[in-house]
């Protein structure tokens, strides 16, 4: 066959750029998604893994361009919006997964950047074996959003009365500790004539004073809010009968937690919070450290601090000789110091809360769970 005739024969099957362009997109399957303010990076791959789309997309691009392109699964870090993101997605047809950074990393290949990035994060939602972070809804998000500011100014009214603790111990004045030991004591210690304080100095602690009781005032408003969202919830107060959790606790589970189910077990739940033992293991010999420390702090925190008050409690019960004591925990008083306990009640009571937001039963004390026959 001679050269213009081969030439002609070729001119009738080639397709547009264009064409070829959409019917690859067509062959979508799965896409990864890297997350910014203004800019995301796209990584698409077909059913059979080869990479069919790298697209850069800015933020108003995002929704036009996915209404476009059949459902597919969309993989995306947890981390700002990625919520927001995976709420929108799912509404016009997509199937999101949101996975934890720390599982996403193993898979980059090549140096940081944000096509490498996407393409891990295509390559990750893809596993089998992949843990996913559950996606929140905006009354969750809300509720969460009260709690990390009502954290956040809790921090700063803490800051501030020790900033007017140090500020009064250089002029030789000792105020008791104790939050609620800051603001009955120091309008008497400004109206006193005989403390030697300049008057410059008095107008500075009653400035900070002002701004410590808007803090305080802040987090009391807060907390009100938080207090009635949990009454109007059945399963945060059904945790708050646990020993050791209140409605803070409670209502920052029920909101963080979501669907319960999505745990199989208790321990799963405990490890989620990081209140589970560290492994290093080999060679068949198991050794386990402290605890991990992984998942979310805040809700740790709030655990082992109630479990903290809960010990105190019945330490003082069994001091008292008052009712009978849980056996349980008085045998761990007995055996443990005071941290170890607190960590291991925190560590049941997450368990007592993921058999009671999945099997919708209320709080027994002393419940003696029995395998079936």
């Amino acid at each position: 066959m001679d050269a213009p005739n081969l030439r002609h024969r070729c001119a009738k099957v080639e397709v547009p750029y264009h064409e070829r362009k959409e019917a690859s997109e067509m062959k979508i399957t799965t896409v990864g998604i890297d997350l910014a303010k203004n800019v995301f990076q796209l990584h698409g791959v077909d059913e059979r893994g080869h990479a069919v789309l790298k697209k850069q997309l800015k933020r108003s691009q995002m929704k036009e361009f996915f209404v476009n392109l059949p459902p597919c699964l969309i993989g995306m870090e947890a981390c700002g919006s990625a919520h927001h993101w995976a709420r929108e997605l799912e509404k016009l047809g997509h199937t999101a997964k949101l996975m934890a950074p720390q599982f996403v990393k193993p898979y980059v290949k090549t140096n940081k950047n944000d096509m490498a990035d996407a393409e891990a994060i295509c390559e990750a939602v893809s596993r089998p074996n992949m843990r996913f972070v559950p996606i929140k809804t905006v009354e969750q998000q809300t509720l969460l959003s009260l709690h990390r500011v009502r954290q956040g100014l809790v921090k700063a009214r803490t800051a501030q009365s020790n900033q007017i603790r140090g500020l009064l111990g250089e002029f030789g004045l000792i105020i008791p500790k104790g939050i609620s030991q800051i603001a009955p004591r120091i309008p008497d210690i400004l109206e006193d004539g005989d403390n030697g304080l300049p008057g410059l100095f008095r107008d500075l602690i009653s400035r900070l004073l002002t701004h410590f009781n808007d803090l305080h005032r802040q987090v009391l408003e807060l907390e009100t809010r938080i207090k009635a969202w949990h009454r109007d919830n059945p399963a945060s107060w059904k945790l708050a009968e646990i020993p050791g959790i209140g409605p803070i606790t409670a209502s920052a589970m029920v909101a963080s937690v979501g669907n319960a189910r999505d745990f199989s077990n208790g321990r799963q739940l405990a490890a989620w919070l990081g209140l589970v033992p560290k492994q290093h293991s080999t060679g068949g010999k198991s050794v386990l450290l402290g605890i991990s420390k992984r998942g979310d702090s805040y809700l740790r925190t709030l655990l082992i601090h109630g479990a903290r008050s809960a010990l105190l409690a019945a330490q003082r019960r069994i001091d008292r000789g008052e009712g009978q004591a849980d056996a349980w925990l008085t045998g761990l008083l007995r055996r443990r110091n005071p941290n170890i306990a607190a960590v291991a009640l925190a560590n049941k009571n997450a368990r007592i809360i993921w058999a009671l937001l999945t099997q919708g039963r209320t709080y027994q004390s002393g419940y003696v769970s029995m395998k079936p026959a």
